[in-house]
Parts: structure tokens; sequence; C-alpha cells
């Protein structure tokens, strides 16, 4: 069923995404930023799953913690992979447009830049602690997703409380109406596939539990003794 639910949402993610771009090139440009904004219409849908998966990796994580839940960590696992995933998407497509709008690549003092790399690098640091970081690891990683949670709304709310050349969060509300279907087509098959990559890294997660099990009773049933 899971195998089935994966294939329908690769294929609308992909159908959707294969349409999208004709959509953005007939979309009206924005007066100032020209042809450069169109990025807009990739970066914010990124930008809002790695959000959503910190969070999912949060609740995951507060499931083990406080509920020793297996499923809770195997979620936060695979939820984590991918914030770090669609967290790399916006650190290069948030620079590009960047250097089109602003004449610089990176603004080291601007606030949304530098925590959005703050929750990126606590993302790294989680699946460093996972692997490397021997037992009490996986409470040790839950922290650090909390921790990182709790950034999310210094990231999203940063543009209102300092000075930055980062657009407003009230962006979208401010679009041309004709940009509105190709966002929201983006923004929907970006959702779609980052629900199709966790389903399909939740499944790897499963058998990867299912196989250490087994490799730890055989080795206690002397299997590997010489």
């Amino acid at each position: 069923m899971k195998e089935k639910i994966f294939y329908v949402c690769l294929f609308i993610s992909a159908a959707c995404l294969a349409i999208v771009p004709t959509m953005i090139l007939d979309a009206p440009g924005e007066a100032t930023m020209g042809f450069v904004q169109r990025i807009f219409y990739f970066h914010v849908p990124v930008a809002w799953l790695t959000f959503l998966s910190a969070f999912v990796c949060a609740g995951g994580s507060a499931a083990y913690l406080f509920g020793d839940s297996e499923r809770g960590d195997a979620l936060a696992t695979a939820a984590a992979e991918l914030t770090v995933v669609f967290g790399i998407c916006v650190l290069v497509t948030g620079p590009l447009w960047g250097r089109k709008a602003w004449g610089v690549w990176w603004v080291w003092k601007d606030v949304r830049l530098m925590t959005s790399l703050l929750l990126w690098f606590i993302f790294v640091a989680y699946l460093f602690v996972r692997r490397y970081g021997g037992p009490g690891s996986g409470r040790l990683a839950a922290g650090l997703a909390l921790f990182a949670a709790a950034d999310v709304p210094i990231i999203y709310t940063s543009v209102f409380f300092w000075r930055t050349q980062h657009p407003k969060a009230t962006t979208v509300g401010s679009l041309q109406k004709e940009m509105y279907p190709p966002f929201f087509l983006s923004l929907f098959a970006f959702t779609v596939l980052y629900g199709a990559l966790l389903l399909l890294r939740l499944q790897l997660e499963s058998q990867r539990r299912a196989l250490d099990t087994a490799h730890l009773e055989a080795e206690d049933a002397g299997c590997f003794d010489t």
C-alpha cells in the first residue's frame, strides 16, 4: 500500500513539475528584479518544506524523548535527512537570487540568512551524531532536533524585527494574481514530492532497523562465532 502511495505521489509531483516551468515563464515579470525573480517559485517552496521537515523531525524526536517511541525516532531520522536536502536547496537558490537582486552572493550580517544557515548546520550535526555518536546518540540528536525547531520561528520572523535585505514574509500576499497559479502548483508539487521521499525514507529506515535487530539476534545466538 505504501509503495503504491509513493508511486502515485511521485507521478503527481513529476507531472506538476513538468508543467510548472512553462507557467513560470508565462507569468508576468517582477518590475524591480526582472527575470531573476522567477527563482522565487522554487526558493519559497523548498524553504517551506525545510521548515515543515524540521518540525516533523522535532515531533518525532519529542515522541522518542518523552515516550520512547521507536517510530517517532525513525520518523525523526528520515525527516532530518530531508531537512538537510531541502535546506541545501534553499541555501543554493537564495544566493543565486541574491546575487542579481543585491549584487552579492551572501550578507553575513543578515539575520535571516545566518539563522537559515544555522538551521542547516544543526541538522547536519544531527546526522553526524546519529551516525558517530555511539550509545545515547539517539537522545542527544533528538535534543538537537528540538533546538533546531526553535530556530524556525526566528528565521520566519527575523525580517520583522531586524533590518534585513531579505524580502518580507508577506511577499506571497503581494503577488500579482497571474503569479499565483505557478506558485501554488510549484508549492503543491514540491510538497507531494516531499511526502513521497519521506515515505520512501521511512520504509528504508524500517528495513535498516529490522536488519540491525536481526544482526544482533544472530550475534547473541553465536552465529558469527568461529
